[in-house]
């Protein structure tokens, strides 16, 4: 499909073209895609309704890994519609609001679940380095404060992207080279000065993910000097195996993120590649979490296999 190279003012609809370079398969890569997103939906809705339902999942760690269940929804719903339609459908067009609007929920969501998952490192901080306490500092009041907060950084940092979007006029073209809207992507159709537009979005990206991974990183440090201080092997053996799980999807969040950014901005990786990894990194890990804490997490996967394999208990 050819587009002509003209110049565009206050645009009311942009091109979505998917993955450069093959646009001849992405009808069948729209199906490994469509299955990550089927199950991160499946995954992360039983995930919900089994810490909803079971009164024995009421605490700190639990309802953190609700909110964040909530957040990977909110991802693939933000994405896969629209993605799938370009890849099926050959729907490419998208309203300049509209993507917009996209772009704001995607990086909305991202800079939520990376504050979720700081939030679950001082959790495990507390439980681990402070026990006796634990109750008593995450109570019901201080966590509905801790997801607040982690909610309103994220809308009010990443709000102000798509208001300076907004204030550009003139555009050199209205093709984004991407399977989804993505800050930087929208920002190099511009046909005038972005510096702000760069800058802050730098900004937003390291005063949420530079910040929340580096916090994380000093919990850990905290967490590994108090558990290799217990006197028991067993002791420090369970106390490991507590964080496992969060440290696997820390791991895949931080490291597919940052490749993700600086790729984009700084990297001289294919445009192809670059677009698979970031989608790969936006729908990757909602379908892996749920996975990751059922295995890990013994009060999950317990009430799993009451679910499907065995009938739940009967209380008499």
């Amino acid at each position: 499909m050819g587009f002509s190279n003209v110049s565009y003012q206050n645009p009311r609809t942009v091109i979505l073209i998917g993955i450069p370079g093959l646009e001849h398969v992405q009808f069948w890569i729209g199906f490994p895609f469509f299955g990550v997103c089927l199950l991160a939906l499946m995954g992360n809705t039983l995930l919900l309704i089994i810490i909803l339902t079971e009164r024995s999942l009421h605490q700190p760690m639990y309802i953190f890994l609700a909110v964040l269940a909530a957040t990977d929804l909110g991802l693939c719903i933000a994405i896969a519609p629209k993605m799938l339609a370009i890849f099926w459908f050959g729907s490419c067009s998208m309203s300049f609001d509209a993507c917009l609007a996209q772009l704001f929920f995607i990086h909305a969501l991202q800079g939520m679940e990376s504050g979720i998952l700081l939030a679950m490192a001082f959790d495990r901080y507390i439980a681990i380095c402070d026990p006796l306490r634990h109750t008593t500092i995450l109570t019901p009041f201080c966590l509905v404060k801790m997801v607040m907060v982690v909610a309103i950084r994220a809308i009010v940092l990443v709000g102000v992207l798509p208001i300076l979007l907004k204030q550009l006029q003139h555009f050199h073209s209205v093709v984004i080279v991407h399977s989804y809207c993505e800050h930087m992507a929208v920002v190099k159709l511009a046909a005038e000065d972005v510096h702000v537009n760069k800058s802050y979005g730098l900004f937003v990206a390291f005063a949420i993910l530079g910040f929340d991974m580096m916090f994380v990183f000093i919990s850990y440090i905290l967490i590994f000097q108090a558990v290799f201080h217990l006197p028991q092997k067993e002791a420090r053996l369970k106390a490991f195996n507590t964080c496992t799980a969060h440290i696997v999807v820390f791991l895949e969040f931080y490291i597919l993120a940052f490749f993700s950014f600086f790729s984009h901005r700084f990297g001289h990786v294919s445009p192809y590649v670059h677009i698979l990894l970031s989608t790969i990194y936006l729908l990757v890990p909602p379908a892996l979490n749920p996975i990751i804490y059922g295995v890990k997490t013994k009060d999950i996967r317990r009430r799993v296999i009451q679910i499907f394999i065995l009938k739940p208990d009967i209380q008499h």
